[in-house]
């Protein structure tokens, strides 16, 4: 059974005290009784707070980022250890914002999650096509080859540490967003991608999330979706009392 999952990347947002008012909103209105696992990203410096925070809480903290070496001359960049030595052991890779505006490639987010997985982390996995992509109908294929270049090189097991976030780029901060059979259709074939390759076992126990501008009103129809297992939060993540109903949705 999959894992169903709402994850809120609160990008470059919230000083050390917004992120503790954020957090103790969300303490008090998030459902403890909800089978759905709630995920928190905050910005670097305040992932050890964060972490000290939310200890006895069903709450995971995410990093956005790291880099793909161990350690070295890389000023300005944060490493898996330097993650995992203050709890956190999951990570957000191949962001669109990542992509686009830092230059990521393929490569470099492939070799971000070699070293997450050998550091026996979490990776919640980002990718998307951009409107001229859809427009041009090659979403599917644009799609298909960053799941590809970024993922295929992993070994079968370590698939229970992926999480799929598809990210339609042309629906993220800009109130755009595709519609519920605009995602199913591809999720479906996210996953249908992953059996071919991997089989049905991982294709099936793989949860894929939906990123694009989801809010309230437009979560629950989109959740209701077979292959559509929660959602990247953005800008709703960064208000407790519309993060806690995108919760409620699932």
């Amino acid at each position: 059974m999959r894992n169903k999952i709402v994850a809120g990347n609160w990008k470059m947002n919230k000083n050390s005290e917004e992120t503790e008012d954020l957090l103790n909103e969300l303490i008090d209105k998030l459902p403890n009784d909800k089978e759905v696992q709630i995920i928190v990203a905050p910005t670097f410096i305040n992932l050890a707070s964060a972490v000290d925070h939310l200890e006895f809480t069903n709450i995971t903290v995410a990093a956005q980022n790291m880099h793909q070496n161990e350690n070295g001359a890389y000023t300005g960049e944060i490493s898996a250890d330097m993650l995992k030595s203050v709890g956190v052991n999951m990570v957000i890779l191949g962001h669109s914002e990542r992509r686009s505006i830092f230059k990521e490639t393929d490569f470099i987010i492939s070799n971000k999650v070699t070293t997450a997985l050998k550091h026996e982390m979490t990776v919640i996995f980002c990718f998307g096509e951009e409107l001229k992509d859809r427009q041009n109908k090659q979403h599917f294929n644009v799609v298909e080859n960053q799941l590809r270049d970024g993922l295929f090189h992993i070994e079968n097991n370590s698939w229970s540490n992926i999480i799929l976030a598809y990210e339609p780029v042309w629906a993220i901060g800009t109130g755009e967003t595709a519609s519920p059979d605009q995602a199913q259709e591809m999720h479906s074939f996210i996953r249908q991608t992953i059996r071919q390759t991997f089989g049905s076992d991982i294709a099936e126990n793989l949860s894929i999330l939906y990123g694009g501008s989801v809010k309230p009103d437009n979560a629950k129809e989109i959740f209701s979706k077979p292959d559509v297992d929660g959602g990247l939060i953005g800008g709703a993540a960064l208000k407790a009392t519309d993060f806690v109903a995108i919760v409620n949705a699932i």
